[in-house]
């Protein structure tokens, strides 16, 4: 098998060009698209849960932001990357690893992502119906109906095929970084100082650790893009070769600078303007930080905005997560023994992701976020620890070992889910 992979190399070696080639547009697209997948509804709630700890502890997330998300989405990266040529992160998997771990990897792969599409799924219905009957005053059509055609829109983007998908996303990133922008420049005036008051008390050295222990789940899935990493590295090592994992690095380097930059001017700007009284309020009327702005301001503008906001961070983030859990569905398929021609398999994926988000999204369950939290775990060590792992024990991954945001990206996995766990059996 590593013989397979190094002919693989190799044939790169005698096609890549000798020289990475410049920036160009297509390295845009996929840079807005990893920030569009990222960036969605969860950050929308980012300011209520980072917020709650106080000033010293949303400090130090800042300033570990851009190393967490980086350091680990690269190391997923370059897993794939090390694969041969094409394979996506369940065939890397079942090749480092062989077929019982790349069948548990794609069955993981797929639970950890499919719920989060549900989610999208019902929060994109709720969003609209809200939106139709608050702002529009018009009466929704049955909820049946309403979900059907939403999921069908977003599935028709689908269709268009994996590029339509990233362009699709990327342009939909443009109005989503404006309106955040606008919300975050709106309350300047507004600042209070806010969190400001808990900033003259230092918390005593455990209480610290435990506080940040909690909120690094809460920053590593704000920030979280891994079910469109497998196919961000199939596309680099299709179109640069050998120098795939240097512009995948270039690439991921700019989208987090940009999604950390974006999002903690927005996440400061807000707890700026509230208190933490009232951001423990937000997060006991389970509101978004919009909604509650909204409430809090009795602005008609913000009122108006905050849906046609949820409604684009969902939709961008739905069409990205659908790429992972496509992925993960079509190598369970395949890996049942079955190989439909890939035109059936593309049709059977779509027929199925379409029937469950319509049917879950109509009977609406209160249990998803649940699911979500199950999945947390799993989503962490896919994203963390797998790539430390074959780092350590795969010979493609070899030249990455000694570097110090191995040990670091490792630590943070390990607290991420060990919290996870944590919350769910506390």
């Amino acid at each position: 098998m590593n013989d397979q992979a190094n002919s693989v190399d190799q044939r790169f070696d005698a096609a890549a060009p000798t020289e990475l080639s410049s920036w160009n547009r297509q390295d845009t697209t996929w840079m807005l698209g990893l920030f569009g997948t990222a960036i969605g509804a969860g950050t929308l709630f980012l300011p209520i849960n980072a917020g709650l700890g106080g000033f010293w502890p949303l400090v130090i997330l800042a300033l570990l932001a851009f190393p967490m998300t980086f350091y680990a989405h690269r190391g997923l990266t370059r897993f794939v990357l090390s694969g041969r040529e094409g394979a996506d992160i369940t065939e890397v998997v079942e090749q480092h690893f062989g077929i019982k771990a790349g069948a548990l990897i794609t069955l993981l792969y797929f639970f950890a992502i499919f719920p989060i599409l549900l989610i999208y799924s019902v929060g994109l219905t709720n969003t609209v119906a809200s939106f139709l009957e608050h702002q529009l005053h018009i009466t929704p059509p049955p909820r049946a109906l309403l979900s059907f055609v939403l999921i069908l829109g977003l599935l028709a983007v689908v269709r268009c095929g994996e590029q339509a998908i990233v362009k699709a996303m990327s342009l939909m990133v443009y109005p989503f970084i404006v309106a955040l922008l606008f919300l975050a420049v709106y309350l300047i005036p507004h600042w209070n100082g806010g969190i400001l008051a808990t900033a003259t008390h230092v918390p005593a050295p455990s209480a610290l650790l435990h506080t940040l222990w909690l909120a690094i789940p809460v920053m590593v899935f704000s920030f979280n893009h891994s079910p469109i990493i497998s196919a961000f590295a199939v596309d680099q090592k299709r179109r640069y070769g050998v120098h795939a994992e240097q512009r995948s690095s270039q690439i991921l380097s700019r989208a987090h600078a940009l999604m950390v930059l974006m999002v903690l001017f927005f996440v400061f700007s807000c707890v700026l303007t509230l208190s933490p009284e009232q951001l423990a309020e937000a997060k006991a009327q389970n509101l978004s930080i919009l909604s509650y702005l909204a409430n809090h301001f009795s602005n008609p503008t913000i009122a108006f905005a905050a849906p046609l906001i949820a409604f684009v961070a969902i939709s961008k983030s739905f069409l990205g997560h659908y790429i992972g859990a496509s992925e993960g569905l079509k190598g369970l398929i395949v890996k049942s023994g079955k190989r439909p021609g890939a035109k059936a398999l593309d049709r059977i994926v779509a027929a199925f992701m379409l029937v469950v988000c319509w049917i879950v999204a109509t009977l609406n369950p209160s249990i998803l976020g649940m699911i979500e939290t199950i999945g947390g775990p799993v989503i962490a060590a896919i994203l963390f620890l797998m790539p430390m792992y074959a780092i350590r024990k795969v010979p493609a991954m070899a030249r990455y070992r000694g570097q110090a945001s191995n040990v670091f990206v490792t630590a943070v996995g390990l607290v991420a889910i060990s919290a996870l766990i944590y919350s769910l059996t506390a």
